[in-house]
C-alpha cells in the first residue's frame, strides 16, 4: 500500500519518482502558480509537473527557490512542447526551459506529444542530454502502443515514464498494461477528468463509505493501480485535500466498480489526431 506523499515509484534506471505530484497545466505564469506550487510543496508535495506548452516554468522555478526545501528532496518534471520539436531544436528548447526554471538539472523531461516526423529525433536529442547526465530521467507523453513500439526500434534508452490522460472515464488497461511489461511508468494527466466526475454517485457512494470525496476516491483508485497522479489545483485547501489519500484502501470490489465507468472518452486531444 502507498501510505504516504513521500513514497516513491523506482523508475527502470533506478530514479526514484514520487506517486503523487501537483501539475500545473492552465495555472497562470506569476503570482498564481508560485503560490499553487508553494502551497503543494507546503503540504508536503514533493513533485511539480509543468511544461514549456504551459507557459509558466519561470513562476514554478521561483516557486521551488521561494519554499526553501533542498532541490535534492524535489522531483521537476517539464515537458517538450510541440512548436520546438526536432532535434537541434529540443537541445535548444531544454536550455530554455532549465533557465527559466532556474534549476542546473531536471528529474524528468518528456516528449510532449508524438508530433508525426519529428518525435524521433526529439527522442534522439532528449537521449543526448540524458547521457550527458542534464536530467535524471527522460519519458513521454500522450504516446499510444503503436508510438512506443515505434519509437523503441531504434531508441538507445527506452522511455521510462508515459504521461497519458487517464481516469475513470479513460482507462487505458490494455496501454496501462503494455507499459508494465516493458517497465514504462504509467503517469496520469487530467486524473479527476476536469472535475466532470467529482459528483458520480458511484463515486460518491463509495466515498461517503470511508468518509472521502469522490476525487479522493478517483486518486486513490490511480495509485492502487500503479498510476503516478498528478491532479491540478490553485486553491490551498484543494491541494490539501487531494494528497488526504493516504489513510484509506479501496477493495477489490471497488476498484472493480470503478474500472467498469470505462467509456474509452477523452476530453483532451486523441494522439492519433491533433493539432499544435
Amino acid at each position: 500500500m502507498i501510505k504516504s506523499l513521500k513514497d516513491f515509484t523506482v523508475l527502470h534506471n533506478g530514479v526514484k519518482m514520487p506517486w503523487f505530484g501537483l501539475g500545473v497545466w492552465k495555472v497562470e505564469e506569476g503570482q498564481e502558480v508560485r503560490t499553487a506550487v508553494k502551497a503543494a510543496i507546503n503540504a508536503g508535495y514533493r513533485s511539480i509537473d509543468t511544461a514549456a506548452g504551459y507557459g509558466n516554468e519561470e513562476g514554478v522555478g521561483m516557486a521551488i527557490k521561494e519554499s526553501g526545501i533542498p532541490r535534492e528532496e524535489l522531483f521537476i518534471t517539464t515537458k517538450v512542447k510541440n512548436s520546438d520539436q526536432g532535434y537541434e531544436s529540443t537541445l535548444k528548447a531544454f536550455e530554455t526551459s532549465i533557465k527559466k526554471l532556474d534549476l542546473a538539472y531536471l528529474d524528468l523531461y518528456l516528449v510532449h506529444w508524438p508530433v508525426k516526423g519529428k518525435y524521433k529525433e526529439t527522442w534522439k536529442a532528449i537521449e543526448k542530454l540524458y547521457q550527458d547526465g542534464r536530467i535524471r530521467a527522460i519519458g513521454v507523453s500522450n504516446f499510444q502502443i503503436h508510438h512506443l513500439e515505434d519509437i523503441m526500434l531504434d531508441a538507445e534508452i527506452k522511455p521510462m515514464v508515459n504521461q497519458v490522460e487517464y481516469h475513470p472515464r479513460l482507462s487505458q488497461l490494455e496501454l496501462r498494461d503494455y507499459c508494465k511489461r516493458h517497465e514504462i511508468q504509467l503517469e496520469a494527466w487530467s486524473p479527476l477528468m476536469q472535475g466532470e466526475l467529482i459528483n458520480h454517485p458511484l463515486l460518491k457512494e463509495i466515498g461517503d463509505r470511508y468518509n472521502k470525496t469522490a476525487a479522493q476516491v478517483i486518486l486513490r483508485w490511480d495509485l492502487q493501480n500503479e498510476v503516478v497522479t498528478i491532479p491540478k489545483s490553485v486553491k490551498e485547501h484543494r491541494i490539501i485535500e487531494n494528497a488526504n489519500i493516504f489513510d484509506f484502501e479501496l477493495t477489490h470490489d471497488d476498484l472493480e466498480k470503478i474500472n467498469s465507468l470505462n467509456e474509452d472518452r477523452r476530453i483532451g486531444p486523441d494522439p492519433d489526431n491533433f493539432n499544435f
